[in-house]
């Protein structure tokens, strides 16, 4: 008999009746990355997994997904394009058959990827980029290049994705000013712009509270170039809600508030570090080590620890995510974001 998984359970009062199976996973490739983002992580040097999951061990870790129900799944890291086979890993998903396929990404790397991912496969993209000016980019990246990050753009334009957007954190007296700007240049690439609040989870915890700009105030700053309407979400691609421009119904803007409002209840999402464990919300370490299993090989195995993880999942009538205690002590960098 196998030994079963170690589960960390940390609020076992607030997990309820699980949901009848996960949906969507993210997946943390690698908790590798080359920027230090202000909200993300302290410093360059903070250290990172002394082991992460191999490829045979990843696929045996997604075909295990699959199995246990999941039909969209994302790319994350750290930065997951500094994983050395991170183009035959999508191949791998993509070879699944799975509803939905994309990828999160600094960008950094992309002008050299980008029409590779696409030809393994890959659906969408997402790239961070909280600001057009390169000081100002530089700071709150820590060093990042935005002549990089923005001819990683250029690059997957041109390979054709079926749909592109940007991640911008928002930060008070940072680049709260830049939502009209980096608006404007996404709808004029047929970029989708999404705006995010910034979260206390993380590093995110001990920026100031004033830092905090909420999606009423993004609103508000965007008045001009939206039609006056709640917004909506696309079934079963996360957490976003989506506001039409003014005059275009083809052109949106996506708020994420992860602090102001949050969506735990309808979460479908499930988490896989780098090191294999199973993370069934960002905002607790609770979850389940399953790297002995990826590494056997052992697909049912691990099908049981999904099931278990997902079990883990806090009540979301209860539960407000980002906003709890918990939040605090939890890596960005290494959950996948």
């Amino acid at each position: 008999m196998q030994p079963a998984p170690q589960a960390r359970r940390s609020l076992p009062l607030l997990h309820a009746a699980p949901r009848v199976e996960p949906r969507t996973v993210r997946v943390s490739l690698t908790d590798r990355c080359d920027l230090a983002c202000v909200y993300c992580r302290p410093s360059r040097s903070d250290g990172y997994l002394e082991k992460r999951l191999d490829d045979d061990a990843w696929r045996a870790m997604i075909r295990a997904l699959v199995q246990a129900g999941v039909r969209r799944v994302r790319i994350t890291g750290g930065e997951p394009l500094l994983h050395p086979r991170v183009t035959e890993l999508v191949a791998f998903v993509a070879s699944l058959g799975v509803e939905d396929l994309a990828l999160t990404t600094n960008a950094t790397l992309l002008a050299e990827r980008a029409r590779a991912l696409r030809a393994a496969g890959l659906q969408r993209l997402t790239v961070s980029l909280d600001s057009l000016v390169p000081e100002r980019f530089w700071r709150i990246t820590r060093g990042g290049r935005l002549d990089r990050v923005l001819a990683g753009i250029e690059a997957a334009r041109a390979a054709g994705f079926a749909e592109l957007k940007t991640n911008t954190v928002v930060l008070r007296d940072d680049n709260d000013d830049e939502l009209p700007a980096l608006t404007s240049w996404a709808w004029e690439r047929g970029i989708v712009p999404r705006f995010i609040e910034v979260m206390r989870v993380g590093e995110g915890a001990h920026l100031p509270p004033e830092t905090l700009v909420g999606h009423a105030e993004m609103r508000g700053r965007l008045a001009h170039l939206l039609v006056d309407e709640d917004g909506a979400r696309d079934e079963g691609r996360g957490p976003a809600r989506y506001v039409h421009a003014r005059g275009d119904a083809r052109l949106r803007v996506g708020f994420i508030t992860g602090t102001t409002d949050t969506y735990c209840e309808t979460c479908d999402r499930l988490r896989v570090a780098s090191d294999g464990t199973l993370r069934p919300c960002l905002a607790t370490n609770d979850g389940v080590a399953a790297m002995d299993l990826a590494e056997r090989g052992d697909v049912g195995a691990l099908v049981g620890a999904i099931g278990e993880a997902w079990a883990l999942k806090p009540d979301g009538r209860t539960w407000k995510g980002c906003t709890e205690d918990t939040a605090a002590d939890v890596s960005m960098r290494a959950i996948g974001g």
